[in-house]
């Protein structure tokens, strides 16, 4: 299946309407559609990027990371539990730790594999957690097969990272994540990935050399740990570029075409898968 195609799939399921569609204001999530949680569902609001607590070097990166549509397509319920998987600088476990308020928390997890290689990795999302402003912040460093947090989730978001552990770790390595993830999810709750586009066909060669990874390949593995593609957004498309550059090249960086799907498990299922 290539790139194009699965675009012009837009949404599947009992679907949330794609980002292109949805006021920065508000979330969307389509008629019927469950959450995680029968409670209200919180909206973004354009209030939420002008927080004080925000670096700037994070309100510079708003316009390219496109923030409010990415967060609104998923309907949160108010005091949800969530796990930013591999948060980086901490751009988005910033952002979810101030949407979902001092009623929820935002668990940091950082792969025990990765922080084996660089031991210095857990300290950003620490600082994070020692910030008052981000009080519902915690570190989690947990082996990736067995990824856990201390409470069942509303969700899992990881962005730019899937390509990371499919290539440097395995496929097997990634399915497995995809398995535990599950695991750690409540019944109806969601899993966003968000990642760079490779190639069709291009196999284990993008992850490593280009940092990017085809998207059937994510599809083909999160589906086939249980779960429902619910949303496939074209927020961070990009045409100009044609998959070729890595993602550190100077032409493109911070402007790479991105795959954004969000997946549910489904809501009538258990732990058991």
């Amino acid at each position: 299946m290539t790139y194009s195609r699965i675009l012009s799939g837009v949404l599947l399921g009992a679907t949330l309407t794609a980002a292109a569609g949805v006021s920065s204001s508000g979330r969307a999530h389509a008629a019927g559609a469950q959450g995680a949680s029968s409670t209200a569902i919180v909206k973004p609001d354009t209030a939420l990027l002008a927080s004080s607590s925000r670096p700037e070097t994070d309100r510079a990166r708003d316009t390219a990371r496109k923030p409010l549509e990415l967060l609104s397509l998923v309907p949160l319920p108010k005091g949800a539990k969530i796990a930013d998987l591999m948060p980086g600088s901490g751009y988005f476990t910033r952002l979810l730790s101030l949407e979902t308020g001092e009623s929820g928390h935002v668990y940091a997890v950082i792969p025990a594999e990765m922080a084996a290689r660089h031991p210095k990795m857990p300290q950003t999302a620490q600082a994070i957690a020692a910030d008052p402003a981000f009080g519902n912040v915690s570190v989690v460093v947990t082996p990736i097969v067995d990824f856990h947090v201390a409470q069942p989730l509303d969700l899992v978001w990881t962005s730019q990272n899937y390509h990371d552990v499919y290539g440097g770790m395995g496929p097997e390595t990634a399915q497995r994540m995809d398995r535990a993830i599950y695991q750690s999810l409540k019944p109806g709750g969601y899993f966003m990935v968000i990642d760079h586009v490779a190639q069709t066909g291009s196999g284990t060669t993008a992850p490593t050399t280009l940092h990017r990874i085809d998207p059937a390949l994510i599809l083909q593995q999160v589906e086939g740990a249980g779960f429902q593609l619910v949303a496939n957004s074209p927020v961070l498309h990009n045409a100009q570029d044609d998959h070729s550059l890595p993602v550190f090249d100077k032409s493109i960086r911070g402007n790479t075409d991105q795959a954004v799907f969000l997946f549910r498990k489904p809501a009538g299922k258990d732990n058991g898968n």
